[in-house]
């Protein structure tokens, strides 16, 4: 017969690894689309806003992140996964990552004239500091080799990182501003991608914890080490992206204390001690998150239910949804 490769097809009949689908079930279970959400009731408060160019700009770097994470960190880390299920999981993260690119899109489309919005791309592509985040995780995505399981754990590493730490710097003023009844239906949005990216952290936070366990202590600290040196550089660029963005607001001490709190979660998604100290977060982000006075409902619990909890280990009760 031919000198084929034998290719194997994915068994969801049979049991893999721990919570996969758990994971799948769960990110299906929310799956909602930009258009349902009334961005054109924020018009009217848009047009008298103050801000709309830090406002544009956050948006604007959340937009290259998410297409990072769509079109080089999930399916680089779904190609060396070396269990089908599990790569059928960063699949769907990917396509959801897809939906979050186009979101921003969606609320740019809604608010501002084509030129601002060209203006706003292009924005992206000179910031420096934006730049280098991007550069910095998509160089680790790259590095990832075959039967390689290092280099792996640096790329989910590198990916709980974009998808815990890095995206807050962004969602902080989108927050802050649905929080005090501002541009709510805008802020509807975020909230639901926030809701996505806690699954794909808490996710792929698990899955290296996985791989972690199964390394010698020695290469443990060397990776260790590794980690905490690459939150630290991206901590660095990511004060001097805050001060830069959110000059005009006066807000930059306060988006630095959410940034620094959420690199504390992304650090616990990964089974590793915090680096910063506990720090009051400003409570309207907060209220910004639970958005109470949403107008999507839907039928469902796809809307303004999800709320960040206090940065706590995860347990086995952290799974039981």
């Amino acid at each position: 017969m031919f000198d084929l490769k034998r290719y194997e097809a994915v068994n969801w009949n049979r049991n893999g690894q721990d919570l996969v689908k758990v994971f799948w079930d769960q990110q299906w279970k929310q799956i909602w689309f930009p258009e349902e959400i009334a961005v054109s009731k924020d018009v009217k408060q848009w047009r008298q806003f103050d801000h709309q160019e830090t406002y544009k700009q956050v948006l604007g770097g959340l937009t290259l992140l998410d297409t990072i994470q769509t079109n080089i960190g999930m399916n680089e880390i779904a190609r060396f996964a070396p269990d089908l299920q599990e790569k059928a999981l960063y699949t769907v993260f990917a396509s959801f990552e897809a939906i979050h690119a186009k979101s921003y899109s969606y609320i740019f489309t809604t608010l501002c004239t084509n030129s601002e919005i060209d203006a706003i791309f292009e924005w992206v592509k000179r910031n420096e500091y934006l730049q280098y985040k991007a550069n910095r995780i998509s160089d680790v995505y790259r590095s990832i080799q075959d039967n390689d399981p290092v280099s792996l754990w640096k790329a989910m590493f590198a990916s709980v990182m974009l998808e815990s730490f890095l995206f807050y710097s962004g969602f902080f003023y989108p927050l802050y501003l649905g929080g005090q009844g501002m541009l709510r239906n805008s802020a509807e949005i975020i909230s639901l991608i926030l809701r996505d990216e806690s699954i794909h952290g808490v996710a792929v936070g698990y899955f290296a914890q996985q791989r972690f366990k199964q390394f010698p202590d020695q290469l443990k600290e060397e990776l260790t080490v590794w980690g905490y040196e690459f939150l630290l550089d991206l901590y660095h660029n990511e004060m001097a992206y805050t001060n830069d963005v959110y000059a005009e607001t006066g807000l930059s001490p306060e988006v630095k204390s959410y940034v620094r709190y959420n690199a504390n979660k992304a650090l616990m998604n990964l089974g590793l001690d915090t680096m910063f100290p506990d720090e009051e977060i400003n409570p309207i982000v907060m209220n910004g998150i639970r958005n109470e006075g949403s107008t999507y409902d839907f039928f469902s619990q796809k809307g303004s239910t999800y709320a960040v909890a206090k940065v706590a280990p995860i347990t086995d009760e952290t799974f039981r949804f």
